[in-house]
């Protein structure tokens, strides 16, 4: 098993706890995909993609419809995509992804965050570089043998492959995501949920009391509503 197997193993049950923050997400994503490519799932790979995720969260399919008409009128804003930087205490490198329709809003309130707990917000490629930017699916598992699986999406990217509870995980990095969702969309194979992930290259171990320090400012982040993931460097 690779690091994006211990990545995973490690998040699984952190991430997006809580549902009703959940759907909130799983909201922006869908008002940027529809914007970008229109609200027809059929031609717009993307909102396929954020369909499934919401599906796999158990969003109700009446809140997905409701969230693409909303998205589809020109009155409903859009949510700009932006990456903060920064370092926690201890030297633990932080990347916070967030999607807001009020950019000096988030601004403010990213680096309030890292203030009060002895962080700093860094400048556009500070941290960014510590982290591989990749992209995941996860399929059905029913009548497919995972290593053939391996073998045959290497040409398309695939770097990493293992099974869980869940079904069949796929790992590539980042700009490979259209070719794999191609691909498994041609040969009929259901995609449960796919997405993206910035993979720690390396990880620090912390003491007990360091470790509460930096989950500290790791919180208050994650409970800002504009924040989509957070990443970092902190062996789990």
């Amino acid at each position: 098993m690779g690091r994006a197997f211990e990545f995973r193993k490690a998040r699984k049950m952190k991430r997006w706890s809580a549902m009703a923050k959940t759907f909130t997400r799983i909201g922006k994503d869908i008002v940027m995909a529809v914007k970008e490519g229109g609200p027809n799932p059929d031609t717009n790979s993307r909102l396929r993609a954020v369909i499934q995720n919401a599906k796999s969260a158990n969003m109700p399919k009446d809140n997905i419809e409701r969230a693409i008409k909303k998205a589809s009128d020109k009155s409903t804003g859009d949510f700009k995509e932006v990456l903060f930087e920064g370092y926690a205490p201890h030297g633990i490198a932080i990347l916070v992804e967030t999607a807001t329709d009020n950019n000096n809003r988030t601004v403010a309130n990213i680096r309030s965050y890292f203030n009060k707990c002895n962080g700093s917000l860094g400048t556009s490629g500070s941290v960014e570089f510590m982290f591989d930017h990749s992209c995941n699916f996860r399929i059905n598992p029913d009548g497919i043998d995972p290593e053939e699986l391996e073998l045959e999406f290497i040409d398309f990217g695939v770097e990493e492959v293992f099974v869980d509870d869940d079904g069949i995980l796929l790992y590539a990095p980042f700009n490979s995501f259209g070719a794999i969702q191609k691909e498994l969309e041609g040969r009929s194979i259901e995609i449960l949920s796919s997405g993206f992930e910035r993979i720690p290259q390396v990880t620090k171990p912390l003491g007990e009391d360091q470790v509460a320090d930096v989950e500290k400012l790791l919180e208050m982040i994650e409970e800002d509503d504009d924040v989509q993931n957070v990443y970092h460097t902190m062996k789990e």
